[in-house]
């Protein structure tokens, strides 16, 4: 790969015969007729009160649905890379999901798609993660599997908590795209899945609950699921730079190689923008070019060298952290199955959930493994929440979280 400076690579643009084409699709108000139509949504049940009006679209329903429920909330208190720093310019993952939609809906607004349906996606995608990023969603399913054999993973329980969890009738394209968010933009061509049912959707769901393995097989079965996969990426490859930048973990941008897609956010959104648009307008498809996706691939690559390795810990905190998952695991499994009602679990978790969830019970709620259950609980923590408990829990612990302060680089 011949890489250039960050200054050298330019800002590209859409090609000209196809912005013209673009341009008098939209102006004779040609319908894209490989868009998602909202009068083929599906839900779970036929509900008077979910069908679309002229008011309220069908996916912006699930919209409405989605930025409503307690999950939707904590995004703003949950890592997305660094985790233990005061720094209020630093990404949390709130920002992240909306960068998601932002890019996402630019390109969907290119290709003509459905832009309800991805910013439906866009925003509910994470709404499962857990708190302190990928780190905290590894040491949560190491807890998980090894009592139970089963997975944990942030994609999995997102469409649990949007369709079981806080059932809201949430429609199979926009539960397809969250499911099928995860497992990377790992080929060159995203073509469609297909899932079509709510039972291939539940038998999905259960399978990479199995195997984590097959989420790598996950594909969604929209075009705006695919542009909200590959947006995934689009938004946080850049974003994590700058972020690092801000931090110090990086002294400059031109560390990263690339030819032809930028190496700081702006730069990087633009060309892999115009890039999909220019190979994806009027298929089935997303699709990017071959030097395009080299890029990308390397990207993904030396961010994960550069920045991800360390997932956004401070010096020995992965330790610490991955020791307070496995004991407040352990804490809250005890207290559940003891039936403690005064515990945490049952007071901030089981009584509050079965209370704004709609439709489950407490009764029905407490009959589902014991583990899940755990898995609910601490997956729905913030950070901040994380440290809390954990600190009541257990005050005299020994191992302690040391944040990176306001004013750390003046001391």
């Amino acid at each position: 790969m011949h890489t250039k400076p960050n200054s050298e690579i330019p800002y590209l643009s859409l090609d000209p015969e196809l912005e013209r084409q673009i341009e008098a699709d939209i102006q004779a108000n040609v319908p894209n007729e490989l868009a998602f139509k909202d009068e083929d949504i599906t839900r779970r049940e036929d509900l008077p009160n979910d069908r679309a009006t002229l008011a309220r679209p069908a996916f912006m329903r699930d919209v409405e649905k989605i930025v409503n429920v307690p999950a939707y909330n904590r995004y703003a208190g949950k890592t997305q890379v660094f985790s233990f720093v005061n720094n209020d310019d630093i990404t949390r993952r709130g920002l992240h999901v909306q960068l998601v939609n932002r890019v996402a809906k630019g390109i969907g607004r290119l290709l003509r798609l459905n832009t309800d349906l991805i910013e439906a996606i866009a925003l509910g995608h994470d709404v499962g993660h857990t708190p302190f990023g990928h780190a905290g969603e590894r040491f949560l399913s190491q807890n998980y599997h090894d009592r139970t054999g089963r997975y944990f993973n942030h994609n999995v329980h997102s469409v649990r908590v949007l369709d079981e969890l806080y059932p809201r009738n949430i429609s199979l394209q926009t539960l397809d795209g969250v499911l099928a968010h995860n497992g990377e933009f790992a080929c060159q061509t995203l073509s469609l899945g297909g899932c079509t049912t709510f039972d291939e959707l539940d038998r999905a769901v259960e399978a990479c609950t199995e195997d984590a393995q097959n989420i790598k097989h996950l594909r969604p079965s929209t075009l705006e699921g695919c542009v909200v996969r590959v947006s995934d990426m689009i938004a946080y490859i850049g974003k994590d730079r700058a972020d690092a930048l801000q931090m110090g973990v990086l002294d400059d941008i031109d560390v990263f190689e690339s030819s032809v897609m930028g190496k700081d956010n702006a730069r990087l959104i633009n060309n892999i923008t115009v890039d999909i648009v220019n190979n994806s307008y009027g298929k089935d498809t997303i699709s990017m070019s071959q030097e395009m996706f080299e890029d990308l691939k390397m990207a993904k690559r030396q961010n994960y060298q550069i920045i991800y390795e360390r997932e956004g810990m401070l010096e020995d905190a992965s330790n610490v952290v991955e020791h307070m998952f496995g004991r407040l695991y352990e804490r809250m499994l005890e207290e559940l199955e003891s039936g403690d009602e005064s515990s945490p679990i049952f007071t901030h978790h089981v009584h509050p959930l079965t209370r704004t969830s709609q439709t489950i019970t407490q009764e029905e709620y407490l009959d589902q493994d014991a583990n899940r259950i755990v898995c609910d609980y601490i997956a729905s923590m913030t950070d901040g929440y994380f440290t809390s408990i954990y600190e009541h829990l257990f005050p005299d612990e020994t191992y302690q979280i040391e944040k990176r302060g306001y004013f750390a680089s003046f001391s």
